[in-house]
């Protein structure tokens, strides 16, 4: 990932073929935080290939940047896959989570002039857009950005880099246990935490948050599994 949070790009070694890796990365991300793709699809290189047009080489190494991040699993003997977390690892994400967004919320609260604001101001008016326009796809990866975007406003990248990862997680969870209807987070309770933190309220905030992750997780079903799709083409090949 680059050093610019609001690319939320991964950077590679290789500046001539870096473009190539990166466009691989970034649509399988967003299809993992869009739940278009499902854990535990088969990520064929051969595939991949095809789709996206370039030499296997290149798809491996976009690969290894996504099992870096825990997006996907390499299995020995088997390939690549989206990974599949089971339900400890669904109750340890967000553990995870309490942990770490509480407190981070009501630090936000506590000093809300000191950080940038804006990129939750501005965040929240794209949820709204596509509440409005019932784009189902934009609402779920917005949803799961805000999340990101709070960890952003810190300005802590090292917290950044862990809440990306974690979100990504939880987006997994919510496409392998969760239903369409609770696919995003629920409404106007992005917008209730913000005014938290513009009003200074730290309490209210860290409250705010700790009902909104629980909301979220009470409304998984720890024995469902969605099925995986096989079409990769259809998924990747656009943006």
């Amino acid at each position: 990932m680059s050093s610019n949070p609001q690319q939320s790009r991964i950077a590679t070694s290789d500046p001539k073929s870096g473009s190539d890796e990166n466009t691989i990365v970034e649509r399988i991300y967003k299809a993992v935080m869009e739940q278009r793709l499902a854990p535990n699809t088969k990520l064929s290189e051969a595939r991949l290939c095809e789709t996206f047009g370039v030499g296997r080489m290149r798809v491996r190494r976009a690969l290894l940047l996504l099992s870096s991040q825990g997006i996907i699993e390499l299995q020995s003997n088997r390939g690549a896959y989206v990974a599949c977390p089971d339900k400890s690892e669904a109750n340890d994400v967000f553990a995870a989570r309490m942990l770490i967004e509480p407190p981070l919320v009501r630090q936000l609260a506590q000093n809300s002039d000191d950080c940038n604001l804006e990129l939750l101001i501005n965040h929240i008016a794209l949820e709204d857009a596509a509440r409005e326009k019932k784009e189902r796809t934009e609402i779920i990866r917005l949803s799961g950005e805000f999340h990101t975007k709070i960890a952003q406003a810190s300005g802590n990248k090292f917290i950044f880099r862990m809440m990306r990862e974690l979100v990504t997680r939880t987006s997994l969870i919510v496409g392998l246990f969760g239903s369409s209807e609770n696919a995003s987070c629920p409404d106007d309770e992005h917008s209730n935490i913000l005014k938290a933190i513009q009003s200074h309220n730290p309490e209210l905030a860290e409250q705010l948050l700790i009902s909104h992750l629980n909301h979220i997780q009470s409304g998984l079903d720890m024995e469902a599994r969605q099925e995986a799709p096989d079409d990769l083409a259809t998924i990747l090949g656009s943006d």
